[in-house]
């Protein structure tokens, strides 16, 4: 048995002693934590955790590993539940394009965008998109990232979605972070398709969907329903058919415009509902009636310049709001969890406590594990991270760019 304590902890966030499923509206201000704290892990689950005036005590001190966490905080670690970190190629020279006045939309119009990567996709062997996602799962679990959803949909054929879903499988067998496998097929038209959309959604129903139970490659089905990319009627078909082979639902909706998707995800019972950008007065309403997580993503409109999500309209409603990266190499080339935060805050005007809520308990209900991620609370996956010396948890958010990680528990062990 392995075992670990972290005593004198100055602040330990985001405890709780009967965990929620989620924080919800005007909840998400208020943050638990206990200050002068220890902490209690055995065989990577947490199993007691206190101020250290009230000390339990650790009966059996053999082969105990104890951390010093003196001026430090420790937080559960963050849960980035919308990312698309396999891909090919690295896409700057969009970039360029938008820096000289192409907006999305003109760039995949002429070849860009989601089928520029599908085209570097088919040509990239399942080694290369294994090794080159690996160096990416590295670099998100140094800023703290514990638990990862990683999307298909730069396939956009048998072959090619197949191939994403795969190498997700492998990832989740090789790395120390949990990680979640979402079918994306549905994520736009291929070119061939371009006259026969229905023949492409018949390709993943009757095709892909098969193959993806039988080897039991993902975890969620997800469309993206948009103008110019799935209607709401053809997101419906292609979820129903995930969902009938026990894929959980989730879509991408409202970047651009509001057509729908909402609804669809709602009416299907969707875990989350992502991007969220361009929001109507009904979508809010439907939204609040639902159990589904609203899932935002700033980063991806700090680097499109994009509208920001309406997120104090969406928590002043009542709602509760999850915040992910969207890291993938067109709209949003970062997986850093800590940054989002920091746009969260500026641009959303979420408070610290919020944007905490919101990248932890409300994100591991968005992936589906918040029974075992998402908050300091015994039984949980001792997936956590120990800050160098900080002032407050405000200074997380406030020091953007900053290193402020010291150490990163996974799995109730150190990680490299």
């Amino acid at each position: 048995m392995s075992k670990l304590l972290i005593k004198n902890i100055k602040e330990l966030v985001q405890v709780e002693s009967t965990p929620k499923e989620n924080v919800t509206g005007a909840e998400m201000k208020a943050l638990p934590t206990i200050k002068d704290a220890w902490l209690a892990v055995e065989d990577g689950i947490i199993v007691d955790f206190g101020e250290m005036d009230e000390w339990g005590g650790i009966t059996d001190w053999s082969d105990l590993e104890v951390i010093d966490a003196s001026g430090q905080m420790v937080f559960p670690s963050f849960c980035d539940s919308h990312t698309h970190i396999v891909y090919a190629a690295s896409r700057e020279e969009e970039f360029v394009d938008r820096i000289n006045g192409l907006t999305y939309e003109e760039i995949a119009k002429k070849g860009g965008g989601i089928l520029n990567s599908a085209k570097k996709l088919q040509n990239t062997s399942e080694e290369d998109l294994f090794n080159d996602a690996w160096k990416r799962l590295e670099e998100i679990k140094k800023t703290g990232t514990g638990a990862v959803e990683i999307k298909s949909g730069y396939g956009l054929s048998v072959e090619g979605e197949l191939k994403m879903l795969r190498v997700i499988k492998k990832l989740k067998e090789k790395s120390e972070l949990t990680i979640k496998a979402n079918f994306l097929g549905a994520h736009a038209i291929p070119t061939k398709y371009k006259q026969n959309r229905k023949g492409y959604i018949d390709l993943i129903i009757n095709e892909m969907i098969p193959i993806i139970k039988s080897e039991s490659l993902a975890d969620y089905i997800d469309v993206f329903c948009e103008t110019n990319y799935y209607t709401p009627e053809e997101a419906e078909r292609v979820l129903q058919a995930g969902i009938a082979i026990g894929l959980i639902p989730k879509i991408h909706v409202n970047q651009f415009t509001s057509i729908g998707g909402i609804q669809v995800g709602i009416k299907n019972n969707a875990l989350s509902v992502d991007h969220l950008e361009v929001m109507e007065e009904q979508d809010i309403q439907d939204l609040i009636k639902s159990d589904v997580m609203p899932t935002l993503l700033p980063s991806c409109s700090f680097f499109l310049g994009i509208p920001y999500a309406p997120a104090r309209r969406l928590i002043d409603s009542g709602l509760p709001v999850c915040l992910a990266t969207d890291f993938n190499p067109g709209s949003t080339p970062s997986g850093n969890m800590p940054f989002v935060l920091s746009l969260a805050c500026i641009n959303y005007k979420m408070t610290p406590e919020e944007v905490v809520n919101a990248s932890t308990i409300n994100a591991s209900y968005a992936m589906g594990i918040n029974k075992t991620h998402g908050s300091i609370a015994i039984g949980k996956k001792a997936n956590l991270f120990i800050t160098k010396e900080i002032s407050s948890i405000a200074f997380i958010p406030y020091s953007f760019g900053s290193n402020f990680i010291k150490t990163i528990i996974l799995n109730g062990k150190i990680a490299n």
